[in-house]
């Protein structure tokens, strides 16, 4: 089922000497690549973390500990860390976030997350490119290795400076 350079160009026609996009037939693409995306071994590790968490009882009294820490910090930091509770709030929630990260499902889960996320990166930057060089392809890496994401000023959007 995969998508052949054909159908890719199968969105376009020409009509009196000039290309026009044809939706559906790209549409239409567009959906048999999300298919194969969620049929993917990368988005079925994705899914089945993220339901042993869920069912992780465990991991969900975890996650509310941490909501509550999360936000007891946050409350501190609009007054910066001269806030009498700042550092132990902020020792808290790092405190149940390490538990979190202890357990097994979580690190399936972000592991699983990262994989698909590198998935979804690379067919983002195949689809970019394939349309030219220069258009910018945002990416979760807080620390990217070349283009944009992550905050990078090199990239030329303006956004520093």
């Amino acid at each position: 089922m995969a998508i052949t350079k054909e159908a890719a160009y199968a969105g376009y026609r020409a009509d009196a000497g000039q290309a026009t996009l044809d939706m559906a037939g790209l549409l239409s693409a567009a959906y048999e690549l999300g298919d194969m995306i969620n049929f993917s071994a990368d988005a079925a590790d994705y899914v089945y973390w993220k339901g042993e968490m869920k069912r992780n009882e465990a991991v969900q009294a975890l996650v509310k500990r941490f909501a509550k820490a999360k936000e007891k910090f946050e409350e501190c930091q609009r007054f910066g860390r001269f806030h009498p509770d700042y550092h132990a709030a902020k020792e808290e929630a790092e405190a149940v976030q390490r538990e979190l990260d202890e357990q097994e499902s979580v690190r399936g889960f972000k592991a699983a997350e990262q994989s698909l996320d590198g998935l979804l990166f690379e067919v983002s930057t195949l689809i970019a490119r394939a349309v030219s060089d220069e258009i910018k392809v945002p990416s979760n890496d807080p620390m990217p290795s070349s283009g944009c994401g992550g905050g990078s000023c090199s990239c030329g959007s303006g956004g520093c400076g």
